[in-house]
């Protein structure tokens, strides 16, 4: 991850298509294009699991089934405690058929269509649930050294014990670190800079002009009629944490993405 972040290698988050999809094949058309076009420009696709709850396709099931290349240093699969074991294991050994290494672990959004992982099913007996906790220790025993792993941290939650959920996950293995979206300079994740000086922290940059989700993403309401410039604030983000990486979220391929060669300078 320090390598995405000495090359200033954007993470750029891609949404598979919905199962439920009314337009799938326009929809796979778009991903596949959208996939291209960031590793052609050097960028780290990251293709979320199942965003929001909304039951999508997989990550690796995407790649495979569309034949896209995978480039390790520019391919990140989220994954998350929404799967049953057998399909859990079946999408981290497609990431290790395809070259890709790199996996932010985190705990999902579920809904009553997704399977929710159980302590018994990856071999956990010191807990009541699967967190993103205990989906990194699984990994890691099951899967040594086979992956890059990184983990969420959100700056919105009460602040000592999202400290001390982070704690545990380094605990548990995790390699790097990636924000909620930031739209200013946050003193909690200044404090997460010092408190984890080592371990590379990646921030999020809210791509959108859609402020009701950036409400509900940092847990606070937004004026819909508020200005927002995406650029300007991912300038910010630059300007104020230097030595991080950043991860695009709902990007504007038609808008902002030929924007980003003069941003990161």
């Amino acid at each position: 991850m320090l390598h995405h972040i000495k090359n200033k290698i954007y993470h750029v988050e891609l949404l598979p298509p919905k199962q439920e999809s009314d337009k799938l094949e326009k929809d796979l058309e778009l991903f596949t294009s959208k996939y291209h076009r960031v590793l052609e420009n050097g960028y780290c696709a990251c293709i979320t699991d199942n965003a929001m709850g909304n039951l999508s396709f997989q990550g690796t099931e995407m790649i495979e089934v569309l034949g896209l290349p995978v480039k390790t240093e520019q391919v990140m699969i989220h994954l998350n405690t929404f799967h049953t074991k057998k399909n859990l294991d079946e999408i981290l050994d497609s990431c290790i058929s395809l070259g890709i290494k790199y996996l932010l672990v985190v705990s999902g959004d579920g809904s009553e269509r997704l399977p929710k992982l159980k302590p018994a099913d990856i071999g956990i007996t010191d807990s009541e649930s699967v967190t993103s906790v205990e989906l990194l220790k699984y990994i890691n025993r099951e899967y040594p050294g086979k992956f890059v792993l990184g983990v969420a941290f959100n700056p919105y939650e009460p602040e000592e014990h999202e400290f001390e959920k982070m704690q545990r996950k380094i605990a548990a293995g995790a390699n790097f670190i990636a924000t909620q979206p930031l739209i200013e300079k946050n003193p909690v994740v200044d404090r997460l800079l010092e408190k984890y000086p080592d371990v590379p922290v990646i921030v999020e940059a809210w791509m959108s002009r859609k402020l009701h989700l950036l409400s509900d993403a940092v847990g606070y309401t937004i004026p819909e009629d508020a200005s927002y410039d995406p650029i300007a604030t991912l300038k910010m983000l630059h300007r104020e944490y230097p030595d991080c990486g950043v991860y695009l979220s709902l990007l504007s391929f038609k808008n902002h993405f030929d924007l980003l060669k003069e941003t990161w300078i």
